[in-house]
């Protein structure tokens, strides 16, 4: 009986030490954190879903978000870097969402729109192609 109780005590005693050790150990996880263009890609993805829902439920969006100029300064993705392509495609796009969000014209508001998504696909098939089956939602049919 005493060697079972002996025994018994030991088998405590180590379960209690291992759980100390387990609570002392840090659990150190790597979690992915965007870039601030990665962030500020993801806002116009999430802003131009919403426009494409206003402009299918007949309204027309006319309010720019001056946000999108950050496109210029936004840090970079680690290993991606700005460069003459990626300038003039930025360039590009913010004229054609200013030039959308000028539409007033309500059988241009489509095209315009399907426009500014054609400028996305079109810089995303030269870097990081990733997205462009994502971006082609936002396509009005």
């Amino acid at each position: 009986m005493r060697c079972i109780s002996l025994l018994l005590l030991l088998v405590f005693l180590n379960c209690e030490e291992k759980n100390k050790k387990e609570d002392t150990q840090k659990i150190v996880y790597d979690v992915y954190k965007p870039s601030e263009m990665a962030t500020l890609m993801n806002e116009m993805y999430d802003y131009n879903l919403a426009v494409k829902d206003s402009i299918l439920n007949g309204y027309i969006p006319s309010h720019f978000p001056i946000d999108f100029m950050e496109i210029h300064k936004a840090e970079m993705t680690e290993g991606k870097s700005r460069n003459s392509v990626f300038n003039s495609f930025s360039e590009v796009f913010l004229k054609v969402q200013e030039d959308f969000h000028k539409t007033t014209d309500s059988t241009l508001v489509i095209l315009n729109y399907n426009m500014m998504v054609e400028v996305c696909i079109s810089c995303h098939q030269t870097e990081c192609v990733g997205p462009i089956p994502r971006i082609r939602k936002l396509l009005i049919q």
